[in-house]
């Protein structure tokens, strides 16, 4: 069945970068001159999703008015002659079937997804964190997609971690099937030490059946006392078994600030509009770190 729908989990409080995340939403930091949420719902519909569910909370509904149109703005822009920045903000509104939907409760990864059930429906689905913008020539979401496509297994998209890292996300078994792919049949949530099965962890992405919700309506609050979405892929593994994509792209953590930092100076770098003035600039002040 080919994968149109996907789910992106966007209603968490953005507690590692307060304060601006008081009054923000942390998918609506800006990467240059496109908020978070934008990168990864292009990366959706590269990927050849159609329509997608957006999981909010009190709060964010701006995210909601950047995806929608903006009369007053587009006439003063036609009124300017501002064509092509008056198509791009209105083509804002066509890339997909986008919906949305509110977590009435923060209640973990696991409890956001699983308000997605009636959107769903009996297909399968993808899901793209909130707080993960990967950029790069292949979408991510795609590569998962394929994989789903050949093996009709759940999928999740991992990298390695460092040893330090680990314990912060969850750890995964896994067994090599070709190429960047690996076959995953354990995972834990935040490991202590003597639980690490490999430094491969989910990061940001998976591909999974219409099953996994039944699943989560019997999985129990785990790490942090939420319900953990990865407490649900782990029956999938444990059973059927799941695939593994060391996806290809760069990963931006965007409820980090180091990774807002990152995501900002390395797309300012190729960017077409400022990219060789920001570099002289960069140039200009590395002599004097």
């Amino acid at each position: 069945m080919k994968i149109t729908k996907a789910v992106i989990p966007a209603a968490g409080l953005g507690t590692r970068v307060l304060p601006a995340t008081k009054a923000m939403p942390k998918e609506m930091y800006p990467i240059v001159d496109k908020p978070a949420i934008q990168y990864i719902v292009e990366e959706a519909v590269a990927s050849g999703i159609t329509d997608i569910l957006i999981i909010t909370n009190r709060g964010k509904g701006v995210i909601e008015d950047h995806f929608d149109r903006a009369p007053e703005l587009e006439e003063k822009l036609l009124s300017a002659h501002k064509q092509a920045m008056y198509e791009e903000i209105v083509g804002l509104s066509r890339l997909a079937n986008i919906y949305f939907v509110r977590q009435k409760e923060t209640r973990g990864l696991g409890h956001a997804v699983n308000c997605a059930r009636s959107f769903v429906g009996k297909e399968p689905f993808a899901v793209l964190y909130g707080d993960d913008v990967i950029i790069g020539e292949d979408p991510a979401c795609g590569q998962l997609i394929r994989a789903f496509d050949e093996y009709g297994l759940g999928v999740a998209g991992v990298k390695q971690v460092t040893p330090q890292a680990i314990a912060k996300y969850c750890s995964l078994k896994v067994e090599p099937l070709r190429d960047n792919l690996f076959r995953c049949t354990d995972m834990v949530e935040k490991p202590k030490p003597d639980q690490v099965m490999s430094l491969y962890s989910i990061l940001g992405r998976c591909v999974l059946p219409p099953e996994i919700f039944d699943i989560l309506d019997q999985t129990p609050p785990g790490a942090g006392g939420e319900i953990q979405l990865t407490d649900a892929m782990r029956v999938l593994a444990r059973s059927s078994g799941m695939v593994a994509v060391d996806f290809t792209g760069v990963r931006y953590d965007m409820g980090n600030k180091l990774g807002v930092m990152q995501a900002a100076v390395e797309v300012a770098l190729h960017h077409p509009e400022i990219g060789e003035a920001f570099r002289l600039y960069l140039k200009g002040i590395a002599g004097s770190l």
